[in-house]
């Protein structure tokens, strides 16, 4: 269902999010929230149920919401191993990182059922196999932290998933659960106008005042004046440089196909492959004979991949390989996390400044990261104490990952060569309808993109957040900034922060 002329399509988004107003005119409340996915909606519900007033603004909420580019597993089994934040941090830190994961699913299960969400909330056993020798020693390591923490595991020799993954040793980890993603939003926007919260949708973000009164201005001047302010926007928009030094973007990648109902064993299913691949089932509404196998993986640095394609197929071929009863791949999509060098998300107060609260760095958990920020931001505000203010805190320091940071901001910056390359075509007389290159002008670097009426869109190349030089992604039609994930549509109107403003227009190349 991906046409070559827009954006990929979630299977998640078949569902729609309901239409909401524009902001139009000044408000007051006690909290303001920036950014309508699993982070804001679930703060928002939550104090309001503690009796704050709150109101949420977002961009736009069917299009742009990252929270339906996901694959809605919800496990306190972590991408970044037990072991690993065992090494980074400590033992103790472990477990409470897997008690907050696994409060996150109790909570989305307590308002599921408190607010009559249909949203096929289901508990499900999950998986983590190791798919060759090699990757054995990583189970074991698992196995004996999450064991020392006190979380339930078992082993076992064999995977309960298809031929092609049954002779593999795996972790079992029972009761961890699934949703649909879009229509627990949905439930979630449904009990916020109940409880007498104000959601704003097609509202961007210009500026966020901190203070004893914090104050958020729209690209329309209108404004929200708060006592704090959360932003749940995937990664921080109020940040130009702290908190992006400690995590990068990446892009990962999903298909989904129908199969057989009942040919795989329900379940969450990933593997300890670098990068990994993650599995799940969905109900098919349309066919009780079949259900959507989901799988995903292939990720990669945002802005770093000439050919995003080829990552789906590759991942095509795995799905194929491992489970031949897949029909036709009818939906594929990507979407954007970020890895936070140390492995854990950065949920609470922002470094540097008064009453604004942040969560961003979720590393491929975000569905109970999100719902972790959804506690823990608002015990923050309450005043009330949480046994993870400090594992969260997004001021930490953790010199343990200093080699990570290395790294991570090494590549960040190797990206600025691009200032120095010379453009990619020389004209663009020949450009094909709905595709983007970059010209070189003297010293400007320019984005071109050509639209499906064949109308030239002319901006600068250049990110307006640190100067990174943006790239063209064929398969999401986008702009993306490889140094910190901005991204852009054709057009050049900024899709995601860090970045808060469009790219700059430019003349038409001559």
């Amino acid at each position: 269902m991906t046409q070559d002329n827009q954006q990929s399509r979630s299977l998640w988004m078949e569902v729609a999010l309901p239409e909401l107003p524009t902001l139009k005119e000044n408000l007051q409340a006690d909290v303001c929230i920036i950014g309508a996915g699993i982070v804001g909606l679930t703060c928002a519900y939550t104090l309001l149920k503690q009796g704050k007033s709150v109101i949420v603004l977002d961009q736009n909420l069917n299009k742009d919401t990252q929270s339906t580019r996901t694959t809605a597993h919800l496990t306190w089994v972590l991408d970044d191993r037990y072991f690993e934040i065992e090494k980074l941090f400590s033992l103790e830190e472990a477990r409470y990182a897997a008690e907050s994961h696994n409060r996150a699913i109790n909570y989305i299960e307590e308002i599921v059922f408190a607010e009559k969400i249909d949203c096929d909330f289901e508990r499900v056993d999950g998986y983590l196999f190791a798919p060759n020798t090699k990757e054995i020693e990583t189970l074991d390591k698992e196995y004996a932290v999450i064991k020392k923490i006190g979380m339930q595991v078992n082993r076992l020799d064999k995977v309960p998933c298809s031929s092609a993954l049954e002779m593999e040793p795996c972790l079992h980890f029972p009761r961890q659960a699934q949703f649909h993603i879009t229509k627990y939003l949905r439930g979630l926007i449904q009990a916020i106008t109940k409880f007498g919260g104000k959601i704003f949708d097609h509202t961007h973000v210009n500026s966020i005042e901190s203070g004893d009164l914090c104050k958020v201005v729209s690209d329309k001047d209108w404004h929200v004046q708060a006592q704090s302010v959360i932003v749940a926007t995937c990664t921080p928009i109020n940040d130009r440089f702290y908190i992006h030094t400690k995590q990068a973007a990446y892009r990962t990648y999903v298909i989904a196909a129908k199969v057989p109902k009942g040919s795989i064993p329900l379940g969450l299913y990933w593997d300890t492959l670098d990068p990994y691949h993650y599995i799940r089932l969905q109900k098919d509404q349309t066919n009780e004979q079949l259900e959507w196998l989901i799988i995903g993986g292939e990720d990669h640095k945002t802005g770093q991949e000439s050919d995003p394609e080829n990552r789906y197929s590759t991942l095509e071929k795995w799905a194929r390989r491992h489970f031949p009863m897949i029909q036709e791949i009818e939906y594929r999509w990507s979407g954007q996390i970020y890895e936070p060098i140390d492995g854990l998300a950065f949920i609470g107060r922002n470094p540097h400044d008064k009453n604004i609260y942040i969560a961003t760095g979720d590393s491929g958990n975000g569905m109970t990261h999100g719902t972790i920020a959804g506690l823990l931001i608002p015990d923050l505000i309450l005043g009330n104490k949480n046994p993870w203010e400090n594992l969260y805190d997004p001021s930490r320091k953790n010199f343990a990952a200093t080699s990570e940071f290395l790294e991570e901001n090494l590549n960040t910056w190797a990206q600025y060569k691009d200032w120095l390359t010379p453009g990619e075509v020389q004209t663009v007389a020949d450009l094909p309808l709905s595709k983007g290159v970059i010209l070189r002008e003297g010293l400007k670097k320019i984005a071109v993109y050509k639209d499906e009426q064949g109308k030239l869109h002319v901006n600068s190349a250049f990110c307006p957040h640190l100067g990174g030089c943006v790239r063209w992604n064929a398969c999401e039609k986008s702009w993306d900034c490889p140094c910190h994930g901005s991204r852009f549509d054709g057009q050049g109107k900024v899709l995601m922060g860090p970045a808060l403003s469009d790219l700059t227009p430019c003349e038409h190349p001559k």
